[in-house]
């Protein structure tokens, strides 16, 4: 039987390269991920750190596969959550393609390898969308979108009950 995934794409009016820096810088991640920050030198085998927005580590994973500004893969492992962290690593990746128009790149994210029953998965499934929704809108207005942090703290109230 096949493990569970979650696949999601989305349209953005930018270049493959402002997407790619939006996606490995640390700086960048911090403004629409809620402050949560990806450090890591990006190569293949190096660590990837996600520290929430007072610095303390929150996941963490292992860069799978780099290539600038196409493809960007890594293992990812929920650390801040008692219940979570004990279930086995997951792996996202994100794949830019040129979209459908001039000026506009196609970003998919694949978040793949959960057991059945995951409860990470529940939580990318609400997260992701509203990630990236945010990730788009700083990308195209200048401004990511205050809901994120909304959307984050109601899914981290949901797992904590």
């Amino acid at each position: 039987m096949d493990k569970p995934k979650f696949v999601y794409a989305v349209y953005i009016r930018t270049t493959q390269e402002k997407l790619w820096q939006a996606l490995t810088d640390p700086e960048f991640t911090q403004k629409y991920w809620a402050g949560v920050k990806f450090v890591s030198d990006w190569k293949v085998g190096s660590s990837v750190q996600m520290l929430d927005a007072e610095g303390s580590p929150a996941d963490s994973g292992v860069v799978l596969k780099y290539d600038p500004p196409r493809l960007l893969s890594f293992s990812w492992h929920v650390g801040w959550h008692p219940e979570l962290k004990k279930e086995p690593h997951s792996r996202a990746t994100f794949e830019i393609a040129p979209g459908p128009q001039k000026g506009v790149v196609r970003l998919t994210i694949t978040h793949d390898e959960f057991e059945p029953g995951s409860k990470t998965l529940e939580g990318v499934s609400q997260g992701w969308p509203s990630i990236l929704s945010s990730l788009k809108s700083l990308l195209e207005t200048g401004e990511p979108l205050d809901s994120t942090k909304f959307i984050i703290r109601e899914y981290l109230a949901g797992i904590q009950k």
